[in-house]
């Protein structure tokens, strides 16, 4: 791959970008087409242009395995998420969650909450995924019973799961960034806290302010109570089946991998369906295989329980493997580091700096398909530049953070967009603009490069050591 970064020229890297954006445009605007064909057909083109710069089939094809290799485990993952979801409706578990939710929770204060809730579980559990497939899909069903917009509900969900996915020690991004700069582990950590933490405080400011407008709405008791009533109806609803969740979230706390850990929540979710809901071995398995389908008669109530199982994670799962072909094809050709390097050249301020390693990391967000990649990346490119401006190495794990990691469930054909939209079955443009902290961290990163507030000199992190 190196030696094929130096044939690869910016013209051309850059002639498979707009192919893309016009890919993408005519294919959803024009045609109404899902972005797997535009995506593919980019990544045809790109093979084409890096054939014609001199690179053999055999270095692209490695580069395409490789790069899939790298998002190997989240689709594993997805696949077991998606058994997840389908076993967890049927054993009562997710109704279990929503009904308590709805006797709890007040339409006032949910916004704020659902974002501290998911910041707290994300923040133990080191997994935005784990949070939204468990506790925010629960979520979704609460705000819709009180009658909060979809779109307002996941944003706040994203708001908090991606605040702990990027704040917490068992987190794979909060590992991934420092080691692409040479950062300590926990250095990163207290350094991302300057920009983190007022991000997370000005969203939830924002989040409790909307939750106002409707607090002082009459609740739609009547609406709430068919659900309730519904849900008690259909289900064995007892405080026990909150007992799988618990657990699924303490497995992953002790450092049990995501993949056995998950896998455990399937088996839970199969044996309480068995216990509590008396379903037989066939149900649980057609459950965890095509979804659990709803059929209560209250369109609310199956229009929230009528998802999950494997089968639904097919489209998303092709979607995140097409996308992993297009970067790994702009990886292994140098085109994702022409373009990046071009970038560089306009960056002279460490303001600029931060700037240039923003739009590396959303770039790569669009292109390459996956936030590992948006981490990676931008962190080889800017690596030297960063120490060349006398910069601590924290200062740039902490942009691959605020730039990479939070823009990365903003993109539907992202690894971490494909699952939320999946998981939480509202599309990421719809969320999009109520996920503040996504919103903000990026914004007050980049005031900080320019102000230089923050912005810690090397001779400092030495001095300490």
């Amino acid at each position: 791959m190196e030696q094929g970064m130096g044939r690869m020229s910016f013209s051309r890297a850059l002639v498979v970008i707009i192919f893309l954006i016009i890919s993408l445009v005519g294919g959803l605007m024009y045609f109404g087409a899902s972005p797997h064909i535009p995506i593919l057909l980019t990544a045809a083109f790109a093979a084409v242009v890096a054939i014609r710069s001199g690179f053999s089939w055999a270095e692209i094809e490695k580069g395409i395995l490789n790069t899939i290799g790298m998002g190997m485990q989240s689709i594993l993952i997805l696949m077991i998420i998606g058994c997840i979801i389908g076993v967890w409706v049927l054993a009562g578990i997710v109704p279990a969650m929503i009904y308590y939710g709805l006797k709890i929770i007040s339409p006032g204060i949910f916004l704020v909450a659902t974002c501290i809730i998911c910041a707290i579980v994300s923040l133990a559990t080191g997994s935005s995924w784990t949070t939204a497939a468990t506790v925010g899909i629960a979520l979704m069903g609460v705000g819709a019973g009180l009658g909060i917009p979809a779109s307002m509900v996941a944003g706040a969900i994203i708001s908090g799961a991606y605040f702990g996915d990027k704040m917490s020690p068992l987190s794979d991004t909060t590992n991934l960034a420092p080691a692409m700069t040479g950062a300590k582990l926990f250095d990163h950590v207290r350094h991302m806290a300057w920009t983190t933490g007022p991000s997370m405080l000005i969203a939830c400011v924002i989040y409790a302010f909307m939750g106002m407008s409707f607090a002082g709405k009459e609740l739609d008791v009547a609406g709430i109570n068919t659900i309730l009533d519904t849900l008690a109806k259909n289900f064995a609803i007892n405080i026990w089946l909150l007992i799988p969740p618990i657990l699924v979230i303490g497995m992953v706390i002790m450092r049990t991998p995501a993949l056995p850990g998950l896998f455990g929540g399937v088996v839970l979710g199969g044996l309480f369906a068995a216990i509590f809901q008396n379903a037989g071995m066939a149900a649980i398995i057609k459950a965890a295989h095509s979804g659990f389908v709803s059929e209560t008669g209250v369109a609310a109530v199956d229009k929230l329980l009528t998802r999950g199982g494997l089968e639904s994670m097919m489209g998303t799962i092709s979607l995140i493997m097409i996308a992993l072909s297009l970067g790994g094809v702009m990886e292994s050709s140098g085109m994702l580091h022409s373009i990046a390097l071009r970038i560089l050249t306009y960056a002279h301020s460490t303001g600029s700096m931060v700037v240039a390693t923003f739009f590396t990391c959303v770039f790569c967000n669009l292109a390459a398909g996956d936030q590992y990649l948006s981490i990676v990346i931008p962190g080889r490119i800017y690596k030297d530049a960063f120490e060349e401006k006398g910069l601590a190495p924290k200062n740039l794990s902490r942009c691959l953070e605020d730039f990479g990691t939070l823009t990365s469930p903003l993109v539907p054909w992202n690894t971490c967009g494909a699952f939320m939209a999946t998981a939480l079955g509202i599309h990421p443009f719809a969320y999009l603009p109520y996920a503040f902290l996504n919103l903000i961290n990026p914004v007050i990163s980049i005031i900080y490069g320019y102000t230089g507030i923050s912005m810690e000199p090397a001779v400092h992190e030495d001095a300490r050591d």
